[in-house]
């Protein structure tokens, strides 16, 4: 039963519902709720049970044909069953969007709405998987234990440190590609559009010098990614400034961090990291000054992708910056995940990758930012989710570069 409030409006003693107190769900006044009003997907079969022959064939007794067959050679499960086509979205809620830890029920609307996604954009039925418990090794082992009648797992909204020990354990577990899109699809979906700015600019990636704030899961793939793919120098900020070697109150995962970003040695606040800077890439919420940003050099790129509130309001960014972009629909410029993850995935389950490379990643990117191609301008540096060139775009850069690192198993 949906969750109910008081409808002033209402003089009535009894709702539509049968309820009494003249209260009324809440989808009588908002359509989000109506929409979401029992679920946002459904199962789908597709063949026909139409008589007693379909039944045989489907089921019993033509289904334990199939069967046996898989159970004499097990690799049969990807030509007779779903397993190649079908994601697990596995969650524990704790950090679901901007609400954070709301907990695995509180979830599923998101889960299925990264559903929805996945087959929307990209073709691949994805599975939502809340799971009621938040320790490392109890989600890796479930997962584990639930794989066998997946593709692949798509780890979503899980908080840090957490989500980078869950993702290394099951990529060492499983057979099958493993992939936390708060971490990687933001990344990948970043290069793609940070390359287009360079390319607007006439800049080569060598020549930029990035600072990240945030170094949550989003931050810690996005540094690594762009330093991978040749940016001159990248600098990553927390809520205690640079993430520098001098520094002693590091987590494992910022000791990494420190060792293969920040080559200029910078050290003190995000404000300070900021004078000079060519590119500023936001991941953290919070704001960063005017004065901050005017700090920054000539022809700079803001990339403000905290939702709802950027950290830099795009309105103050353009005063400086040659290229703006946030995480939001209603600007030019929307670094959205669901640009990246329906094609990496298509692309790894169409060639039964074995798992997803930085290769792969770092393919989806530049293939990412060629949909835009002669098109490019200053709000145009990345293409939109509704483009049809995407998904194939992505897809087939990721099954190629699979092939070439020789993870791909057909």
């Amino acid at each position: 039963m949906a969750a109910e409030i008081v409808n002033p409006r209402s003089e009535s003693t009894t709702d539509h519902t049968g309820h009494e107190g003249g209260a009324e769900p809440l989808d009588s006044f908002d359509p989000a709720f109506a929409l979401h009003r029992g679920g946002k997907m459904a199962v789908q079969a597709t063949v026909p049970v139409r008589d007693k022959d379909d039944l045989s064939l489907a089921y019993t007794p033509g289904v334990a044909k199939v069967c046996s067959a898989i159970a004499e050679q097990p690799e049969l499960v990807h030509d007779y069953t779903w397993k190649s086509s079908v994601v697990a979205v596995v969650t524990d809620g704790t950090a679901v969007l901007g609400l954070g830890d709301i907990g695995p029920e509180a979830s599923l609307p998101v889960m299925e709405g990264k559903a929805i996604l996945f087959k929307q954009f990209g073709g691949v039925d994805a599975v939502p998987i809340a799971l009621n418990c938040t320790d490392v090794d109890e989600i890796v082992e479930t997962v584990v234990r639930l794989a066998p009648s997946f593709g692949g797992v798509n780890l979503e909204d899980i908080s840090a440190p957490r989500c980078f020990e869950i993702e290394q354990k099951l990529q060492e577990a499983l057979d099958i590609p493993v992939f936390h899109d708060d971490q990687h699809g933001t990344a990948v979906v970043t290069l793609a559009a940070l390359r287009n700015a360079a390319r607007l600019s006439k800049r080569a990636l060598g020549e930029l010098r990035a600072v990240i704030s945030g170094a949550g899961a989003a931050g810690v793939a996005i540094a690594k990614m762009l330093v991978e793919a040749g940016v001159g120098d990248v600098a990553v900020a927390d809520r205690k400034g640079v993430v520098s070697a001098d520094r002693d109150d590091l987590t494992p995962v910022k000791r990494e961090l420190a060792g293969f970003t920040n080559k200029a040695g910078i050290s003190g606040s995000l404000e300070a990291a900021l004078a000079g800077a060519d590119v500023f890439i936001g991941v953290s919420g919070g704001t960063v000054p005017e004065d901050a940003v005017a700090s920054m050099a000539d022809g700079a790129f803001v990339f403000a992708m905290a939702n709802p509130n950027p950290e830099v309001h795009p309105e103050v960014a353009h005063k400086y910056a040659a290229v703006v972009a946030t995480g939001r629909s209603d600007f030019p410029n929307q670094i959205n995940n669901v640009l990246a993850f329906p094609g990496i995935f298509a692309g790894a389950l169409q060639v039964r990758a074995s798992r997803i490379t930085e290769g792969m990643k770092l393919a989806a990117a530049e293939a990412l930012a060629g949909v835009v191609g002669d098109d490019l301008a200053a709000d145009y540096v990345i293409p939109s989710p509704f483009d049809e060139r995407v998904a194939p775009a992505v897809t087939a850069a990721v099954a190629a570069a699979a092939r070439a690192e020789g993870v791909a198993r057909r």
